[in-house]
């Protein structure tokens, strides 16, 4: 059986594992907008794919690395709930952004559950279990 093994290059590590947050995020992003066109509201998918993109292509376990996608994955679900619900007084990200606090609960809920989402999942495995 094949087995993992990680990057023994630290650098290399956070650079893989950013790409494929980045990755990971966009192809979330796209997926979310197609989702909620379909009626279905799955806000915390850009960031949960981000957390699993770096986790998989970073495959280290750095908790910096992992801080990062977190950010990233706030970042990716405030974009694109704007992308998807600008406020309809002024669509510019500027005004979403200093009118955050005047989404609903549970948008907020959504976003930050993103950000929790994408850190837990850039972690990567922890442990190996031993294969009998």
């Amino acid at each position: 059986m094949h087995e993992s093994r990680p990057i023994t290059n630290p650098a290399t590590g956070v650079w893989l594992g950013l790409t494929g947050a980045v990755i990971g995020g966009a192809v979330g992003h796209f997926v979310f907008l197609w989702i909620a066109r379909q009626g279905f509201y799955a806000l915390a998918l850009p960031g949960a794919l981000a957390g699993v993109g770096c986790g998989w292509l970073g495959k280290s376990n750095s908790r910096p690395l992992a801080i990062a996608s977190g950010v990233l994955s706030l970042a990716l679900g405030i974009f694109s709930e704007w992308r998807f619900a600008p406020f309809m007084k002024d669509n510019s990200l500027g005004y979403f952004l200093v009118h955050l606090q005047d989404l609903r609960p549970f948008t907020l809920l959504m976003i930050l559950l993103g950000g929790v989402f994408g850190f837990w999942f850039a972690r990567g495995a922890k442990s190996k279990a031993p294969v009998s």
